[in-house]
């Protein structure tokens, strides 16, 4: 059976373009054609300035929101990263084998670098590495698909080449993952700049729709929603990116193409009234079941207890692999286990 991986990173309050880019086809596709992984990313969240206390409490609210979102722990495995020890034992090994200059030519680390410096803030070492502790993650798991945006693209292949590298130097270890995407909003944009992802780490404002947000919150952000030149609503992504995005997202929450719905409007308010309507109807349930699991934290704990220690099976033989193919002398303990005699 096909593995999946994928997790969310706690970095900020989950957004639209979270769930219609990716956790809505976690729960409805993937969960049940998969033996599929889902996990949420902490560890990731430390490698810029942050506030410890916030980064427990949106892991905590990311891990609600995927059960809320329907994934089921009876059929995936949902788990918290800093829970599994194997991720930073199998990173460590993984920087061993990737290059300096591959870790400096990702997109991210010069996005995040330069937002960070004109801050005046320092670069952390581990915003660097971090696209390695992503693949260790992914490898891991020997995870077939790894469904991500087109953000993350480059990390998966990455991975990949980190994977190859090692088998080819090493021996035969990791499974070499691919990346897959949904066809339609994979990348939600940012409502007052279309040009920008509607990211969770941005700033709080008008153009972000977060999962929590009220019905009357949503349909606000919607109607301000920033359009284009022109009165006719057409479906051009390169001259019109406002009203695409807009498209997009309805075609996302109630079906049909971003073309053929163009069709329908002959105005850019009957449109913003729709796609605000059927962002409501789609956030609806998953914020009654977040409310519904708030109310029984022990639940959630149990489901990333369980979670973890399933991940760590899973994990576990392949790290220990890692670690003896690229020369790492096994402990005591698992040389006893396998009834050999260790001499000096």
């Amino acid at each position: 059976m096909t593995r999946v991986f994928s997790g969310v990173k706690p970095t900020g309050h989950l957004t639209l373009g979270n769930y219609l880019g990716a956790m809505r086809r976690w729960a409805a596709v993937d969960q049940h054609e998969a033996d599929a992984l889902f996990c949420v990313v902490d560890l990731h969240a430390l490698t810029v300035e942050h506030d410890p206390a916030r980064v427990r409490r949106l892991s905590r609210q990311a891990a609600t929101l995927l059960l809320a979102s329907g994934l089921d722990p009876e059929v995936c495995t949902v788990f918290v990263q800093s829970h599994v020890d194997e991720h930073a034992r199998l990173s460590y090994v993984l920087e061993c084998v990737a290059t300096d200059g591959e870790m400096r030519r990702m997109i991210q680390y010069k996005e995040k670098a330069a937002r960070e410096q004109r801050r005046g803030g320092s670069v952390r070492l581990s915003l660097l590495t971090y696209p390695v502790l992503m693949a260790a993650d992914i490898l891991a798991y020997g995870a077939d698909e790894v469904p991500v945006g087109d953000d993350q693209r480059q990390h998966v292949e990455l991975a990949r080449d980190i994977a190859v590298r090692f088998n080819q130097r090493y021996g035969h270890t990791f499974v070499v993952p691919r990346a897959t995407r949904p066809e339609v909003a994979a990348r939600v944009m940012n409502l007052q700049d279309p040009m920008s992802k509607m990211g969770k780490s941005d700033d709080v404002g008008p153009g972000i729709v977060y999962l929590l947000d009220e019905p009357d919150v949503v349909r606000k952000k919607v109607m301000r929603a920033v359009t284009d030149s022109g009165r006719e609503v057409v479906y051009d992504r390169e001259a019109r990116p406002g009203l695409a995005n807009l498209l997009e997202i309805l075609a996302a929450c109630s079906g049909g193409s971003p073309e053929e719905l163009a069709g329908a409007y002959h105005s850019y308010g009957a449109l913003k009234k729709d796609v605000a309507e059927a962002v409501v109807e789609v956030l609806r349930p998953v914020q009654e079941r977040h409310k519904e699991l708030c109310a029984d934290p022990g639940y959630v704990e149990r489901v990333l207890r369980d979670g973890a220690a399933r991940a760590r099976g899973m994990a576990r033989p392949t790290v220990d692999a890692a670690y003896r193919a690229i020369g790492l002398l096994p402990a005591v303990s698992e040389v006893a286990e396998a009834g050999a005699v260790l001499t000096v």
